[in-house]
């Protein structure tokens, strides 16, 4: 990891009578994917059950087909496995496999089921911190659309499962109708497009036109390394949290748009700054809004008012900051911006980008509407699939990993990561606990290609590793952690997809 305040400077050199060379910013090459935009007129009056009936259409004909090659003409104890079509179709005693979706009971887990019970119509937001209970009250179940069937057996204790992923299992149902699991299989990674598959490549490392090479395979034990310096690097940053009240940060803030502006630091570190050809900022660009419990009093208090805003009941300066901080940058380098929990913008997933309305100095750097190519200034989805620099990149705001590490006592948020990759799911748990909306017709959480790079920002801490598929996939799995907690933002280079780490902090305050 590379400190901000250990690069040597020049800034306190007398003056030169040579012209300095002005180093010029890498082209970024980004077109992001419409997978996650969702129609302006759209209704909130379907079923959620749709979701799960498309993710199980969708995912059962892959994990099916490794299950068949692994199971298909399996014996124990002289009895063959058989593969039945249906969870009612699982007969006691025999021995066979089925697919379907996992469905995970927990008592601390909400229901709306026992709110609509109980006449509460109008909850509380949730504020546990974990479904996940040592007490071992958790059911796991598989259902499909003719029914649910309990699971048991030692061997999901190992796995990883929570509601919404969609495998195969192996086993023999007993006297109680639960179903007895020897094995369990899962999709695994998506088919992986080439890299370049939607955009020409401008040129190769070696100058000549045409498609550049996979991952290689020394660079899947590589986790926090120095970035080969082989072409442009991505800058990725999210939690930045900019707020009206707290400046207990600020000063790194603002060390941070003088390192990507290339403004501090040596000249040599300065023409490296300038191989960084776009900045990915993954959620919570805004702080929440932390009142007291008096300044709560006197807003409920207030008088209704009818023309503008109330700066008592609504504080615009994070915004104001943040609009501020993305028009020093915008002259210099794109910026694509993802939502996260915390920012102005729909809550549920997937999460629109933020209106151009809050950044009245950021949005003439943005697309001009109607047009099909991405602006300067990207205010895109969350999650978000793109294509940069000719790789599949798929990008989230983090709350799909937040929700998903409530469910298991672990907080290993590349595993999760990976099991996500697998089972070819970005958001296992939407629409159950992560709010989603009802889709109708396709579940765009659903990984149809395999990506080559996998970012998720809000994270408690940095981690990188590479997964393997069994065509020889190989995805990049990144966390991002906070800004405002970390000072630490990420680098990933553009041909290896190596990845470094630069920490942003005032002298004395490390």
């Amino acid at each position: 990891m590379v400190a901000f305040e250990d690069v040597e400077s020049s800034l306190l050199a007398k003056p030169s009578d040579e012209t300095p060379d002005v180093p010029e910013r890498t082209p970024s090459n980004y077109a992001p994917l419409k997978t996650f935009v969702l129609e302006k007129n759209r209704q909130y009056q379907q079923q959620y059950a749709d979701i799960y009936f498309l993710r199980l259409t969708k995912i059962k004909p892959a994990v099916e087909e490794v299950a068949a090659a692994e199971w298909d003409g399996l014996s124990v104890g002289n009895e063959k496995a058989r593969r039945v079509d249906r969870v009612l179709d699982v007969r006691q005693g025999e021995l066979c496999y089925v697919a379907g979706t996992i469905y995970v009971d927990m008592p601390l887990k909400p229901n709306v089921m026992d709110d609509v019970s109980k006449d509460r119509w109008i909850g509380a937001p949730t504020t546990v911190q974990k479904y996940f209970s040592d007490e071992g009250t958790s059911t796991v179940s598989l259902e499909d659309d003719s029914g649910r069937i309990t699971l048991i057996g030692n061997v999901l204790s190992g796995i990883v499962l929570v509601t919404g992923c969609i495998v195969a299992v192996m086993g023999t149902e007993n006297v109680n109708g639960e179903f007895e699991v020897i094995d369990i299989k899962f999709p695994d990674l998506a088919p992986q497009p080439e890299r370049w598959a939607l955009s020409k490549p401008p040129f190769t490392t070696n100058g000549k036109k045409g498609k550049v090479s996979k991952l290689k395979d020394e660079d899947i034990e590589m986790t926090d390394s120095e970035a080969a310096r082989s072409g442009g690097k991505i800058a990725i940053v999210s939690g930045l949290e900019f707020s009206g009240t707290d400046s207990s940060y600020a000063m790194e803030l603002d060390l941070l748009l003088e390192y990507l502006l290339g403004e501090a630091l040596d000249p040599q570190t300065q023409t490296e700054l300038s191989h960084i050809s776009r900045l990915i900022i993954a959620g919570n660009s805004i702080a929440a809004d932390r009142k007291t419990a008096q300044e709560s009093d006197a807003t409920d208090k207030k008088a209704h008012k009818k023309y503008g805003y109330d700066s008592k009941s609504y504080n615009a300066e994070p915004s104001h900051l943040f609009d501020e901080f993305l028009n020093e940058l915008l002259p210099s380098i794109p910026v694509t911006l993802l939502p996260g929990a915390l920012d102005p913008a729909n809550s549920s997933y997937p999460q629109q980008g933020i209106h151009t309305a809050m950044f009245p100095k950021s949005r003439s750097y943005s697309a001009v509407p109607g047009s099909s190519e991405p602006g300067w200034f990207d205010a895109a989805t969350n999650p978000l699939e793109m294509e940069m620099e000719g790789w599949r990149v798929l990008g989230t705001g983090g709350q799909n990993v937040d929700d998903m590490a409530k469910y298991v006592d672990s907080d290993d948020r590349l595993g999760m990561m990976e099991a996500m990759c697998r089972w070819r799911c970005s958001a296992p748990t939407a629409p159950d606990t992560l709010s989603s909306y009802p889709f109708q017709d396709d579940d765009p959480f659903v990984m149809t290609a395999c990506p080559h790079l996998y970012v998720v920002g809000c994270q408690p801490t940095f981690g990188t590793k590479v997964i393997q598929g069994t065509d020889g996939q190989m995805v990049r799995l990144i966390t991002v952690p906070s800004f405002s907690a970390s000072r630490e933002i990420v680098l990933v280079d553009t041909e290896t997809l190596d990845v470094s780490r630069v920490k942003i902090a005032a002298v004395g305050s490390v």
